[in-house]
């Protein structure tokens, strides 16, 4: 059984919550985390540098002059690579990084994240996480209460007070719990989970 405190906005005990072991007790496997946050990384990249091929390149195809008679070096099209304004040769392509994995493996890896942030008492509960209004002071002090300055808060709807008052402070970012994933939840030192969170979270990596 894993059980965890739930704490309020001043960094104090509240309560104590009992945690799935299927999701927050399962070890962890570095070469699985390392496939998903690569896969995850790659769908960001744009692909799109890419260079006209001598095919590409506007201009007219007849030849610059005669072939012999001119005692010059025969040439071919404008269009030429070793011509200035010709086609490039073996230069870079549109193309896509997209490395996908299957969901049973991505749901694996966001466990297997979330254990290793319990494992290692970076996990966080609270019971809510509701600003009486937007204000980045006040976000301050409750990140300041727990004494974190790079954390990943995963609420249970939309908290608009919140996201607003937390756009603004280096580290911090603010995901509703349909968009957790393995990137944000290893590249933050700490995790916040808004209580009613977690039974969404399990039920959705559980199905």
């Amino acid at each position: 059984m894993i059980v965890i405190d739930v704490h309020n906005l001043n960094a104090e005990k509240t309560a104590e919550i009992e945690l799935n072991e299927k999701i927050f007790g399962v070890d962890v496997r570095k070469d699985i985390l390392h496939q998903v946050v690569v896969s995850q990384l790659n769908q960001k990249r744009a692909g799109t540098s890419a260079v006209k091929t001598r095919s590409e390149v506007n201009g007219s195809r007849t030849k610059l002059w005669r072939q012999k008679g001119t005692g010059r070096a025969r040439i071919g099209t404008p269009q030429s690579p070793t011509r200035r304004g010709g086609g490039i040769a073996f230069g870079p392509v549109q193309r896509g990084y997209i490395n996908k994995v299957s969901k049973k493996v991505r749901k694996s890896a966001i466990s297997m994240a979330l254990s290793d942030k319990y494992n290692t008492k970076q996990l966080i509960v609270v019971d809510d996480f509701n600003m009486p209004g937007i204000k980045t002071k006040d976000f301050v002090k409750v990140i300041n209460n727990f004494k974190t300055k790079k954390a990943l808060i995963v609420t249970d709807s939309k908290n608009i007070n919140l996201e607003k008052s937390s756009r603004n402070v280096p580290g911090i970012k603010v995901i509703r719990q349909e968009g957790i994933n393995v990137y944000d939840i290893l590249n933050h030192d700490q995790l916040f989970l808004v209580r009613p969170s977690i039974e969404k979270i399990e039920e959705a990596l559980i199905s």
